[in-house]
């Protein structure tokens, strides 16, 4: 079934990020070599006094002698004590290369603290010219005369700057903080470990859609689907799919059967060696593949026109000592006679396969396929092709897919959920965006699981196919929001 091709639109998420400074940017110690313990100081800036001198209206010795008479400790132990967390003031050196890492592509960064005048006069001397010099400003609760988590600080940054805080990223090390900032529409990512924050900032500050089509091209012809029992499978089925997502015949590696195809490439794994052909891999082929001629397709129906079971169903192999039938092979077998004007020979087939989508008998997945985004979604390739399917189907399948937005699922299953929802011109922005956030470092989605062996408990998945479907469900949103 050949698919018209969106066309790519270089995109990231984020322009901007606003960066906490303590605890994030730079570490410190909390313990002393004075009488203050490290939990009496992080008491001390939690307090009301410590508040109002972060926001500019105490002075500081006049802050040390309020927290010295409210905490019953000596003054000048108290200055003693911030002098020695100045001391221990240091740039966290993985933090700092990932700034630079950020500010090459044109990033706009800004930090953001609750901060003293005097203690930023001294942690504006602690580290690297050259790095301060990667904000375009530094703002601070004491020039602000407001303090995270009030909105009136972040509103004042916001009119300062002139940012969209749907297009900003803020990093902090206080949910509080970030909820905050999230109310306002910044993306927040809560500072917990370097490693998660690196991946979520590398992830907005991209174009997505460009890391997963770069992906694709690093790994073509070496796309091979897996089992959820680490079996590596050589196999045709996954890279027909992937050839029908991308258009792009050098990534994959499939064998150009004269007429009949099979899902393993050579012998069977983890079933019978001698595997037969089945309908489902054959007619997904004949749709897919360019090397079929016309005459081929014709002959290859008339064939499968024969495998059908007392209910004038079609089955999944070629072989009649194997008479199962799952729908998403019907759907799949259906796709192939509509697109080629034969679809009216296969009715009884279309009408059981209405029933399981009426009934959401696809609920569990299916005998071969996994979950319930599956069958929805290679619904959405007959829906593609057949008017009349269409005008018949449309309404009911709108309404099943619209249940599934939200719900769980894997990258494979979010990806077939929103590209079957576009079928109908629905725009799942929800699972669209949880996807999105599912894309690794490298650029690729994690492997979801698309089909399973029927008589065992074991999926299959494939990496390239859950990536493939995944750029294009980004790209389909992206158009449907142009529009």
């Amino acid at each position: 079934m050949k698919k018209k091709l969106l066309p790519d639109a270089p995109r990231r998420q984020c322009d901007s990020i606003i960066f906490d400074i303590g605890d994030v940017l730079f570490t410190w110690s909390a313990e002393t070599n004075t009488t203050i313990s490290g939990s009496t100081l992080r008491k001390i800036l939690r307090s009301a006094t410590w508040l109002e001198y972060e926001k500019g209206n105490l002075g500081e010795a006049e802050c040390y002698d309020l927290v010295a008479s409210e905490f019953k400790l000596e003054s000048s132990e108290v200055a003693a004590a911030f002098q020695g967390a100045r001391d221990s003031l240091a740039e966290d050196p993985k933090m700092i290369a990932m700034l630079h890492e950020l500010k090459a592509p044109g990033a706009r960064l800004f930090a953001m603290s609750n901060i003293s005048a005097p203690d930023w006069e001294v942690l504006r001397h602690k580290g690297k010219r050259e790095d301060w010099e990667l904000f375009e400003h530094v703002f601070t609760s004491a020039a602000a005369h407001e303090r995270k988590p009030n909105l009136g600080y972040f509103r004042h940054v916001l009119s300062e700057t002139g940012i969209d805080p749907e297009r900003t990223a803020f990093v902090d090390d206080t949910l509080e903080n970030v909820l905050i900032g999230r109310s306002l529409g910044f993306k927040g990512i809560v500072f917990i470990k370097f490693e998660d924050v690196e991946r979520q900032l590398k992830v907005l500050f991209r174009d997505p859609v460009a890391a997963g089509k770069q992906w694709l091209r690093m790994n073509a012809k070496q796309m091979k689907s897996e089992t959820n029992t680490g079996v590596v499978l050589d196999e045709n089925f996954a890279q027909l799919l992937i050839l029908e997502a991308t258009g792009d015949p050098s990534l994959v590696d499939y064998i150009e059967y004269p007429r009949l195809s099979n899902f393993f490439k050579s012998e069977g794994v983890l079933t019978t060696s001698s595997f037969p052909c089945d309908q489902d891999t054959t007619s997904i082929a004949l749709s897919v593949a360019p090397h079929f001629t016309a005459a081929t397709k014709q002959s290859v129906m008339d064939e499968i026109l024969s495998y059908r079971n007392q209910d004038n169903i079609v089955t999944t192999y070629f072989d009649r000592t194997r008479s199962r039938i799952d729908p998403i092979v019907c759907i799949n077998v259906l796709t192939l006679f509509h697109e080629n004007g034969r679809g009216e020979e296969l009715s009884a087939t279309l009408d059981w396969v209405y029933d399981v989508l009426k009934h959401q008998a696809y609920a569990d997945g299916t005998l071969y396929y996994y979950g319930p985004d599956t069958f929805l979604f290679f619904f959405s390739r007959l829906i593609t092709v057949s008017p009349s399917v269409r005008e018949r189907f449309g309404p009911l399948f709108a309404l099943q897919i619209s249940k599934l937005f939200g719900s769980t699922g894997d990258a494979l299953a979010l990806s077939m959920r929103v590209l079957a929802a576009a079928v109908v011109g629905l725009c799942d922005v929800a699972d669209h965006d949880r996807l999105l956030a599912m894309q690794e470092l490298n650029g690729s989605w994690p492997m979801g699981w698309v089909c399973k062996y029927g008589a065992v408990d074991i999926l299959i998945g494939s990496k390239g196919l859950t990536t493939a479907l995944a750029v294009n469900a980004l790209k389909e949103v992206d158009s449907m929001r142009v529009d």
